[in-house]
């Protein structure tokens, strides 16, 4: 049977694809954008008919009628990461939370310690020698494709072809959809004088030649916008944006001088606009690849000059960062910040940025903190930071002591806390 042949007995509609659920079963959505909006809307108009189904993903971009306090019997959100449409619904318990290293959730689909009954994904169009490509998320949903009992595609001509390891034939398909709704659009966050001030520290202490992580924020891409002038920038990250668009437009990126796969960009997934869509379709320059292949630390140091760019909502006077709670409450997850910080530890030449304003609420409340707020969930260790960054300077962390890790930071906090932090390190025998 020809692939044309195979797709076409395999399409079908939303209503009949959703059929493939059974009860009990865990669905693996990608991250953001490769959600498939038609099948996950069909599935939240039948979610009665459904019992202890789960629906597991990393930061889902649209809240849909599954994401429901009163259905959650039903079909239930299960989150790697949370974002706006799953944040309360988490800090208020009917959403559940599974903690993982973003870079080992394929090994954990793959040992059963994550399980992968059904995937549903965007893809693009098929190709002629039968593949869609997976581009907006390979993430873990290429681990979560090669074990499902089901995988169910929703192809839509919007969504790039994008070359590297997100390929899926249509042999390993079990039913598709059609649709040609635009690609959602995420645009760049607002970046105000703060994160301008924290960006400027970062991007000078960046060299030409430098292979660049950047996890997505406002401090970020304050930190993109100041390094056009740059020269042969590669990328090696988890997410490619717009921000990243605008380095390749500027000629700054070249990835010429990466020294692991030079000449490529390589990530695991997608958010951004139209633009950086088209952008990605067959760019020979750019490749998607799964999770544990962008994130490996041991892989991705093999860039020397490697940088990586993270931020955080608050770290103590050893460095500690706790960067996906308020306290006990979650707010977003883990991630690829410990990934990528291990792996510009580890690179010849690597710089890990750790970045954060110094107050909240119009300065009312320090960032700096003698210690994390009980019940905050650590993200980066003390044993890993390097540098920490804010509008007010550099801590360079990494090989210092305890009393110099204090007074470095407590250097780079808000003029109006610093006495209240020297006084509770003195207390704490740090100073």
């Amino acid at each position: 049977m020809s692939v044309l042949d195979l797709y076409q007995q395999k399409r079908a509609t939303a209503e009949d694809a959703i059929g493939h659920v059974q009860n009990g079963d865990f669905i693996i959505v990608p991250t953001g954008v490769g959600e498939p909006p038609t099948l996950l809307t069909a599935l939240s108009e039948q979610r009665r008919r459904f019992h202890d189904v789960k629906v597991a993903q990393i930061l889902p971009m649209r809240k849909y009628g599954y994401i429901d306090p009163d259905t959650v019997d039903h079909v239930r959100h299960v989150a790697f990461f949370f974002g706006a449409a799953s944040r309360a619904g988490g800090q208020n318990g009917w959403i559940d939370f599974i903690p993982s290293y973003f870079s080992e959730m394929p090994s954990m689909i793959e040992r059963g310690q994550i399980p992968a009954d059904v995937v549903f994904s965007m893809a693009s169009t098929m190709d002629s020698y039968g593949y869609f490509s997976l581009s907006l998320g390979a993430d873990y949903t290429m681990a979560a494709v090669a074990n499902a009992r089901a995988v169910v595609l929703e192809v839509n001509p919007n969504v790039p072809f994008a070359n590297g390891n997100c390929h899926v034939h249509i042999s390993q398909v079990t039913a598709l959809v059609e649709s040609s709704e635009p690609v959602l659009e995420v645009g760049l966050p607002t970046i105000g004088p703060v994160q301008v001030a924290i960006g400027k520290y970062v991007a000078d202490m960046i060299e030409d030649g430098s292979t660049l992580q950047i996890g997505y924020g406002g401090i970020p891409d304050a930190v993109v916008m100041q390094l056009t002038s740059k020269h042969d920038l590669g990328i090696h990250t988890e997410m490619i944006g717009d921000g990243i668009l605008t380095l390749v437009d500027s000629g700054a990126v070249t990835n010429r001088k990466k020294t692991y796969m030079p000449g490529k960009m390589i990530a695991t997934f997608a958010l951004g606009s139209k633009k950086l869509y088209q952008f990605m379709e067959r760019n020979p320059a750019l490749e998607i690849h799964p999770v544990d292949f962008t994130n490996d630390p041991y892989l991705a140091a093999k860039n020397d000059k490697l940088v990586a760019i993270n931020a955080t909502l608050q770290i103590d006077l050893l460095g500690q960062c706790g960067s996906e709670s308020l306290g006990y409450l979650p707010y977003s997850g883990t991630g690829g910040q410990v990934d990528f910080v291990r792996a510009a530890n580890r690179s010849r030449g690597g710089k890990a940025f750790i970045v954060l304003p110094s107050t909240c609420k119009d300065d009312s409340i320090t960032r700096i903190v003698p210690t994390l707020t009980p019940g905050t969930h650590m993200s980066t260790s003390k044993n890993d930071i390097n540098y920490a960054v804010t509008e007010f300077g550099v801590a360079q962390l990494r090989g210092k002591t305890a009393k110099q890790r204090a007074q470095e930071l407590i250097a780079i906090a808000h003029p109006d806390f610093r006495a209240e932090l020297t006084a509770a390190a003195r207390q704490m025998h740090l100073l």
